[in-house]
């Protein structure tokens, strides 16, 4: 892996994808530029979003940084100062609403705001609510095409909230609401990683399908269940299943 503490250079993609690279309506045909930090924990995925939106030239938006947890994270955007962070939510260090939590003060600058945009593979609600919670100006699942990525950032940058269609209303039921949601001490003893793992025992997936979803060994998922059984004060996986759809976590 690289260093995700060192700033990428403009201009010059780590890889090429197949077809033209993005460019946003705002980018810079338009004369804008964005400067975005990367975040996530797979490398492969940062080296093809940078090739799919990093061409500055095209698409208006300079990669400055990356990082792939979540020390890295804070370290990179607090030397770069971006106008806007790609953020995965499942991050090792404590996940993407601990980045947010330590980037507070960034984002509370009204001269230089930095703003974060959530890019996941996750569509949980409590994923999506949480992160807004922290502070973040929108959530894009990792479907989302270039040029559609490429807009969001500018739209972000410009202070407006960018959502995939149907996570528009996670936030709205969330908070519609005059009454606070009651807060799940349960849930809350779990890290984002024993959430994930969980959400994919109660919908019947096999160590080994977990293992190969998350790139992660089958001894590490043995570990993350172990640690959600402790946790819960459960004894097996099939008391799990009934415990997360009680909650709708399935």
């Amino acid at each position: 892996m690289s260093d995700a503490n060192e700033p990428v250079e403009s201009g010059g993609s780590a890889g090429e994808t197949p077809g033209a690279p993005a460019a946003g309506p705002a980018g810079a045909e338009g004369g804008r530029r964005v400067r975005v930090v990367l975040v996530d924990d797979h490398r492969m995925f940062r080296t093809g979003v940078q090739a799919e939106i990093g061409q500055t030239e095209r698409t208006g938006v300079e990669v400055v940084g990356e990082a792939a947890d979540v020390d890295q994270a804070v370290t990179v955007i607090t030397a770069t100062r971006p106008e806007v962070v790609l953020l995965d939510v499942h991050l090792p260090g404590g996940g993407g609403v601990e980045v947010l939590r330590r980037c507070a003060p960034l984002m509370a600058d009204a001269e230089r705001p930095v703003r974060f945009l959530a890019l996941s593979v996750s569509d949980a609600a409590e994923d999506v609510i949480g992160v807004i919670r922290g502070g973040a100006r929108g959530y894009v699942t990792k479907t989302i095409t270039g040029v559609d990525l490429v807009d969001s950032v500018f739209r972000v940058q410009d202070g407006d909230a960018v959502f995939s269609p149907r996570l528009a209303g996670f936030v709205l039921d969330a908070f519609a609401s005059t009454d606070a949601p009651p807060v799940d001490e349960d849930m809350d003893r779990l890290t984002q990683r024993e959430r994930e793992v969980l959400r994919l025992i109660a919908r019947g997936y096999a160590y080994k399908e977990i293992a190969k979803q998350l790139f992660i060994s089958v001894k590490t998922v043995e570990s993350h269940v172990s640690a959600v059984l402790r946790k819960l004060q459960l004894s097996n996986r099939h008391e799990l299943t009934r415990w997360a759809t009680a909650r709708r976590l399935v």
